[in-house]
């Protein structure tokens, strides 16, 4: 997949593209409702010999338009929004800079400069889809604003559970530690990449030890709690259970950012340095407090035992 950056103004034009089926959209967690727009784009643009493209913006529109909105945590970080829509085996991702001079183009504008410019012969969107200054560009001003140059596809709401399914609700799972619902709406479990970074190394003196994980502040973390989790490291993935927290057993004062360790099992490697993927997949029990080590070395037991059985129902399920 070939990522191509756009600023505004925009200056490459149609000869320099080949013909596109482009799927638009913020995309943030390219869930199944997204994914439903960009296999649409790229279905029309195999039916017609074309290249299939997706078109997202960066940073979330909400940091330069909400002036109180400073920082945003995402389901999928640029970075990681990549991987997902390369696996879908997309041709052209093209990621606008969205700045407030790019935000006040006229919904025509934006066509002109950004859709008919690229050489894109149709687009897909979903049917809330909006464009161009305060977003009065709607998927039903498209056929007026696309000059007849490309033709359009609207894609309708996709519902589980009578629900629409949203980055909204996904956000919300996420903050509640529902990760195990998560695949449902997504196609795949959480995950939040990171470097193997030293910790205390406390956990190696009770048994237990754990790989301590730099996770990036742009990723949404769980809330603090035990997890069943896979890692992936050194080219392969193991099982695991998680703690993320502020170690309450040992701190008197919580640090800003919670800590993530991961105690893996049937594994003894050296794997500081390692660029590591976690995968979240079931909610434990709640971050809490113990009166001593002992204490907190059965709890871990107990925990390492409901993660290993989880993942016994869970590999059993998959046979089937």
């Amino acid at each position: 997949m070939e990522i191509i950056k756009l600023n505004f103004p925009n200056y490459i034009n149609k000869t320099e593209m080949p013909p596109l089926s482009i799927a638009l959209g913020y995309f943030d967690g390219v869930h199944l409702g997204h994914q439903k727009v960009i296999l649409e784009a790229k279905k029309t643009a195999l039916e017609n010999g074309w290249k299939s493209a997706v078109m997202t913006f960066d940073p979330h529109p909400s940091v330069v338009l909400g002036k109180s909105v400073q920082h945003v945590e995402y389901i999928t970080p640029l970075q990681e929004k990549i991987r997902v829509i390369s696996a879908l085996g997309i041709d052209f991702l093209f990621v606008v800079h969205f700045t407030a001079e790019f935000a006040n183009l006229l919904p025509q504008e934006f066509i002109d400069q950004y859709i008919i410019n690229l050489n894109v012969k149709h687009l897909v969107a979903g049917f809330d889809y909006t464009y161009g200054r305060m977003g009065k560009g709607t998927m039903e001003t498209i056929p007026f604003h696309s000059r007849g140059e490309f033709s359009f596809t609207v894609v309708p709401k996709l519902t589980i559970h009578e629900e629409k399914v949203s980055s909204t609700i996904i956000r919300q799972l996420l903050r509640d530690g529902r990760t195990a619902e998560l695949p449902e709406l997504l196609g795949r479990f959480y995950r939040t990449p990171g470097p193997v970074i030293h910790g205390d190394k406390r956990g190696r003196t009770i048994g237990f030890p754990t790989a301590n994980i730099g996770v990036s502040d742009d990723y949404i973390l769980p809330p603090l709690g035990v997890y069943a989790v896979k890692m992936h490291v050194k080219g392969s993935w193991y099982e695991g259970v998680c703690n993320i927290g502020n170690k309450p057993t040992f701190k008197s004062q919580a640090e800003k950012r919670p800590s993530v360790e991961v105690h893996l099992f049937n594994f003894d490697q050296d794997i500081y340095g390692e660029e590591a993927i976690v995968e979240w997949h079931q909610f434990i029990r709640r971050e809490q407090k113990f009166s001593g080590i002992n204490e907190l070395v059965a709890q871990i037991e107990k925990d390492k035992q409901t993660a290993q059985e989880y993942f016994q129902n869970y590999n059993a399920h998959l046979k089937y």
